[in-house]
């Protein structure tokens, strides 16, 4: 253990000497913001399921939002069913009548559109040929936001004893998700916490010192969540930035507290006084959390290149519970162990033992120091084979298909494909907006005319509908003198119909196609329709569904770089600080690369490709854009922590002895279990996460606990040390001294 040689205390240790001095306060501190953090999570948030903001579909949601035909995003699809009623039975259609008339008096409903009172021609389309089931579209007002609140109130009033009714469409679907979502953060926080309780028993042996590590993460996480749902209210944050965030607070929370628990117990078991023992802990281990929630906070910064998203408040919400992780570790926990003292090691179990080194690491340690090449070379090539299937990376958005099937927005998605078709056939839009004044002149008209009809003939369309295509079979020439006839003399169902279409100086087209919106056929059809933009004197904009992910995927694309290289730049910059070593930080972006290629293959070899989804019970399909980019800020952090304790135990002793062989050696002896350990609450905590029923969530956890599993054993374990080994004295080459010899300069080093 290194000894400081100057007098003046750090910060650390006069932090904690004063802890120490005032611990009631820091904990009355704690309890204030204990009490705040559960008074905001009882008020509540304003959470969505994430947009992106400037994208061309968006605008083209916008250009459309006026005409009936262009709000799909706002629109239930109502399907009423009764086994011994037929589709033409008085009695089905009164009590389809009363419950749609009801719906209609809601301040919430905008429009309703059913096959009652309709023309023949227009029923068709409504009526299914089972003849028992009718279906209705039920457009309500405002945005996601305000049509997801108004759901429940509308679900109730479409609920009738005589009829059964089945609801989808997008809204039905945001809020199945964010239902799922609570209850499977719920669920994830009541497995999570048993299994870091019983890795934490087995570590300490203590019942005492492994409560402790559980209340700073419980704090961390409810604070965290809290900020989230204040910044819910200023900006664009997305329902599962709550999962995200008490899966990373609830680890990096629990990581912490056990650096610096273990070392108070190591300095108390040294002889040291109480006061004594919290000084040199904060001023240690202390450092090591601070420097370690630094790096994070730097992962989770480069979220924020992706302004206008909700990664970017992702960015926040993940940085501010990192932050409050750091803040409890170093001001409640010593705080805690300034009143318990040497009473944090009571409540020992029964299967206590002594020697927490063990004569397993010191072997390990010995094998890899004499055979690095032996260790190295398989583990790269391994963990290399593990990442190629990120290859075959397929972005797109969470879907219908991510609920179970068992919801019934999932269920009422089946029965509408089975029923009717045509209204479940995956919808693109096209706004096209005129200069100024009316969309449907003549000549406006017949620019349209010839625009749907090259359109139709694009693979993989299946049909048209706009102002234009309201009769089949009419002609340019017919139309354009639809165009010019005044709307008193046309049918009344052919103007209101047309009317749908037609917004101000929008003219809108939805286009059908028989392909999954994720499919890579609807992508294609995506980027074909944007090829030629033209539309007479107007142009077109491409939205819906797929244009979303295609716009998305586009958006993660053009803004991941200068968020990976902030990300591993100011790393470089943390650890350069932290180690005064060039090589080290350079080998440490490294090492962290090599973890997330295996957790991303794996990601795309389970989730993508599908080969464990009977096992996770999921259904496969392409990642959702925002995933890989939130896993690599967040992971790229949190791989730090153990970069933080190995390579600071490593230089400590380099530092005493000039010898880099049995530096590295004894670094890995003393730190390999506390890093397993450390590893095995993070994996138990993300593997929790992994039970989701929302599959973007079981990706994450699971993606996240592979890749800290891989971190901590292969990387961290076997080829860190091997590497150093092979590099020698080159480890500790940095500016103002030779690489051939060692530094002479003793300082006070992060040493949890």
């Amino acid at each position: 253990m290194s000894q400081p040689t100057s007098d003046a205390p750090s910060v650390f240790a006069r932090l904690a000497r004063g802890v120490y001095r005032h611990w009631g306060r820091v904990l009355g501190g704690g309890g204030v913001l204990l009490a705040l953090a559960v008074w905001v999570l009882l008020q509540g948030g304003h959470l969505t399921t994430g947009t992106i903001d400037g994208i061309e579909a968006s605008r083209a949601e916008s250009l459309a939002r006026g005409a009936a035909a262009g709000a799909n995003d706002q629109t239930l699809a109502v399907i009423f069913h009764r086994d011994d009623w037929t589709t033409d039975d008085p009695r089905f259609t009164q009590a389809v009548a009363s419950v749609l008339e009801r719906v209609q008096r809601l301040p919430e409903v905008e429009a309703v559109v059913s096959p009652v009172g309709a023309p023949e021609a227009f029923r068709a389309r409504f009526v299914a040929k089972t003849g028992h089931d009718l279906l209705a579209l039920v457009r309500l007002k405002g945005g996601e936001r305000e049509a997801t609140a108004a759901f429940p109130a509308v679900r109730a009033a479409l609920e009738d004893p005589r009829l059964q009714t089945t609801l989808t469409g997008k809204v039905a679907f945001v809020h199945a998700l964010n239902e799922l979502l609570a209850h499977d953060l719920l669920r994830a926080e009541l497995i999570s916490f048993p299994l870091a309780l019983l890795v934490l028993l087995w570590v300490f042996r203590t019942a005492v010192a492994a409560m402790l590590p559980l209340v700073v993460g419980g704090l961390a996480v409810l604070c965290g969540v809290a900020g989230v749902l204040l910044l819910s209210r200023v900006t664009n944050m997305a329902q599962y930035t709550l999962n995200v965030v008490s899966l990373i607070g609830l680890g990096v929370a629990i990581d912490y507290s056990l650096f610096i628990v273990s070392r108070f117990r190591s300095e108390l078991a040294e002889g040291l006084t109480t006061e004594d023992a919290l000084a040199r802990t904060l001023d240690t281990a202390g450092r090591a959390v601070a420097f370690s929630g630094l790096a994070v906070t730097v992962g989770l910064a480069g979220l924020l290149f992706f302004r206008g998203s909700y990664l970017s408040a992702m960015g926040l919400g993940g940085a501010l519970v990192v932050a409050f992780a750091v803040l409890f570790a170093l001001t409640v926990l010593p705080a805690l162990l300034s009143w318990l003292g040497p009473r944090v090691d009571r409540g020992k179990l029964p299967f206590a033992h002594t020697n927490r080194r063990g004569g397993a690491w010191h072997a390990l340690a010995t094998w890899v120091m004499r055979h690095p090449w032996w260790v190295l070379v398989p583990t790269l090539a391994l963990l290399l084979a593990m990442g190629l299937p990120f290859r075959r990376l397929e972005l797109a958005a969470t879907d219908i298909t991510a609920l179970p099937a068992h919801t019934e927005a999932r269920q009422g998605a089946e029965t509408l494909a089975r029923l009717f078709p045509r209204e479940a056939a995956t919808r693109v839009l096209v706004a096209v907006e005129f200069p100024s004044g009316n969309p449907f002149t003549p000549e406006r008209a017949g620019a349209l005319f010839d625009a749907s009809r090259r359109i139709a003939s694009l693979p993989g369309v299946v049909g048209v509908e706009s102002a234009v295509d309201l009769v089949p079979g009419m002609d340019r020439a017919t139309v354009q003198r639809m165009a010019a006839a005044p709307p008193q003399a046309l049918p009344p169902e052919l103007g209101s119909a047309r009317a749908a279409y037609l917004t101000g100086n929008v003219a809108v087209l939805q286009v059908l196609t028989s392909q999954a919106p994720s499919s890579r056929e609807a992508r294609d059809l995506v980027r074909e329709l944007r090829v030629d933009r033209a539309v007479g004197d107007g142009r077109l904009t491409v939205g819906g569904q797929t244009a979303s992910d295609v716009d998305a995927a586009a958006f993660v694309k053009h803004h991941t770089p200068a968020a990976v290289g902030f990300v591993m730049g100011m790393t470089c910059v943390v650890l350069f600080v932290l180690l005064r070593s060039v090589v080290l930080p350079l080998k440490a972006l490294l090492m962290n690369l090599l973890s997330l290629t295996g957790s991303f293959g794996a990601l795309v070899w389970i989730f993508q490709e599908g080969h464990l989804h009977r096992l996770l019970r999921f259904e496969p399909g392409p990642i959702e854009p925002s995933l890989p980019i939130l896993l690599f800020c967040t992971l790229f952090g949190l791989s730090m922590d153990y970069e933080v304790l190995l390579l600071s135990r490593i230089r400590e002793e380099w530092l005493r002895t000039g010898d880099n062989t049995h530096a590295v050696a004894e670094g890995l002896e003393q730190t390999g279990g506390l890093i397993t350990s450390a590893a095995a609450i993070m994996v138990a905590v993300f593997a929790a996460f992994s039970l989701a029923s929302v599959v973007v969530v079981k990706a994450m956890g699971l993606g996240m606990a592979i890749a800290v599993a891989l971190d901590a054993t292969l990387v961290r374990v076997l080829i860190v040390p091997a590497m150093m080994r092979l590099m020698g004295d080159l480890n500790w080459w940095g500016p103002g001294h030779s690489w051939r010899s060692r530094a002479r300069v003793k300082q006070r080093e992060v040493v949890p």
